[in-house]
């Protein structure tokens, strides 16, 4: 079991079910099983799914001032995730809506409310950093201070970038210039994916950079076993809904690369665990346990070929 420190954004998400994206107007629209309204947010998505896991987690993030914190914990999932350190500072919890259709296009809406003025308490963090083993961040404001104190207490840092563009890399340049780990989605980034990946590298000498490409899989790119490569993602027959499957691969992939150091293992349980995670809806259902990952791996690859 690793220990890790998950600090980021947290939403209330409502994903909802469309025939057919871009939407044709029609005044109503009555479907059963279509909405569905639950908590998500790199930070959420990612704590749950290390808890899932094995792993003992410090999930840090802020919440609307009259937010009920009980929506973190229904009471039907088997796995909790302790509020502690769940802040009541913004006006607003963020939200989300995301609209899909059958054959995987999304759209998203996005408000994060007034949380990019947020300022996390510090003195909840400093004693906590020495006995982590990782430090997991979004790149929003109020996560900026969380870098020194990784660095300072010398803990590997990974870093989720949400929606990266060019003309913003400026304000994620404390991220990437300090971190360990990267991961970038592909959603957002206009450019051949491998030279996109390998300018990252160059530039801000990370160990590992990880493009997410959806159903197309991942690009990695380990600096200590100099390699970058593209996986296919596994295949996965029932498909419910693809939302967070990038926050189910990065977990996982920190939570093997913690444990063995071995990138190209980790990457493989990653892909495996983001394939059962889409036939799930909502970002935080679909984890699962270690156990349930070998298990799952013993059955699609047996004999197990060489990567």
């Amino acid at each position: 079991m690793s220990k890790f420190i998950v600090a980021g954004i947290t939403q209330l998400e409502t994903i909802v079910k469309v025939k057919e994206l871009p939407i044709e107007f029609t005044p109503y629209t009555g479907e059963p099983d279509t909405i569905y309204i639950s908590a998500g947010g790199d930070a959420f998505n990612e704590s749950l799914a290390l808890k899932w896991l094995g792993d003992e987690v410090e999930f840090m993030t802020v919440v609307g001032e009259n937010q009920d914190l009980s929506i973190f914990n229904p009471s039907d999932r088997e796995v909790s995730l302790p509020t502690d350190y769940v802040l009541p500072i913004v006006k607003e919890t963020p939200k989300e809506v995301l609209l899909y259709d059958a054959r995987r296009k999304k759209q998203h809406f996005e408000d994060l409310k007034d949380i990019r003025d947020a300022k996390y308490d510090m003195t909840i963090v400093e004693p906590l950093v020495p006995g982590c083993d990782m430090m997991v961040l979004s790149n929003v404001n109020f996560c900026r201070p969380f870098i020194p104190l990784a660095k300072d207490n010398d803990k590997l840092l990974a870093v989720k970038i949400h929606s990266f563009k060019r003309e913003k890399e400026i304000y994620n340049e404390d991220f990437l210039k300090n971190a360990n780990i990267i991961f970038f989605n592909d959603n957002s980034i206009d450019e051949e994916p491998y030279e996109f990946v390998k300018g990252m590298a160059a530039k801000y000498d990370p160990e590992i950079v990880i493009l997410g490409q959806g159903g197309q899989g991942a690009i990695i790119y380990d600096k200590n076993k100099d390699f970058i490569v593209h996986y296919n993602a596994v295949k996965s027959v029932h498909i419910v809904n693809t939302a967070g499957a990038g926050n189910a691969f990065f977990a996982c992939f920190l939570h093997y690369y913690q444990k063995t150091g071995d990138s190209k293992a980790a990457i493989h349980k990653a892909l495996l665990f983001a394939a059962n995670k889409i036939g799930y809806m909502g970002t935080s259902n679909g984890f699962m346990t270690e156990d349930q990952l070998e298990q799952w791996e013993h059955l699609v690859w047996n004999p197990r070929g060489q990567m």
